[in-house]
């Protein structure tokens, strides 16, 4: 069972005897009363959505899910095909299934297919993955008080923003939990 500090984004947990990806989190706290982390959550079976409110004391059930390694090889229109690296059986996911992810998938990239009940549900990307830049526009000198951005394009056609010393053929590496500029790649 999960408390509450251990439900983080990407974590799987069981709800109604189906499994649900926490995909948005928020922790309130308000006032004299306790807190509470609002979540948003995605039926890995039918794709749908669900919004939930978890208090201190609450507990909720870990998906039993099993994790099986697989290298993405392809885009067929929506679908993104992935091959098991032990058993060489293919999966194949829709866009609308991956999300985001499909802006970090690059020919040969390893990531974590998971299976429920014997069904391949989802896909779990490393937590950064290197690219390389494409695509970027000069920086500007002098503006460069505070915080400044570029925003460039990977490899997968994807558009990160950057800090303004990041060329075109460097390597970065890229969260993709959140999607973004990490550190050059060494």
């Amino acid at each position: 069972m999960l408390e509450m500090n251990s439900l983080k984004l990407g974590t799987v947990v069981n709800i109604n005897d189906q499994p649900y990806q926490i995909i948005w989190t928020q922790h309130v706290k308000v006032a004299r009363g306790s807190a509470t982390l609002r979540t948003k959550l995605k039926n890995l079976l039918t794709g749908a959505t669900l919004e939930k409110s978890f208090s201190g004391s609450d507990k909720v059930e870990e998906a039993d899910l099993s994790r099986s390694a697989a290298s993405f090889l392809y885009h067929q229109g929506e679908k993104s095909v992935f091959m098991d690296s032990q058993n060489f059986e293919q999966y194949e996911f829709d866009k609308e299934t991956l999300g985001d992810m499909v802006d970090y998938l690059k020919e040969g990239q390893i990531v974590d297919v998971l299976i429920y009940n014997g069904q391949a549900v989802s896909v779990a990307l490393p937590k950064k993955i290197a690219l390389k830049v494409t695509s970027a526009p000069p920086g500007i000198k002098g503006d460069s008080s505070g915080g400044v951005t570029k925003t460039v394009t990977v490899e997968t056609g994807a558009e990160i923003k950057t800090p303004l010393f990041i060329k075109e053929g460097d390597e970065i590496m890229v969260n993709t939990e959140t999607g973004e500029y990490s550190e050059r790649a060494s």
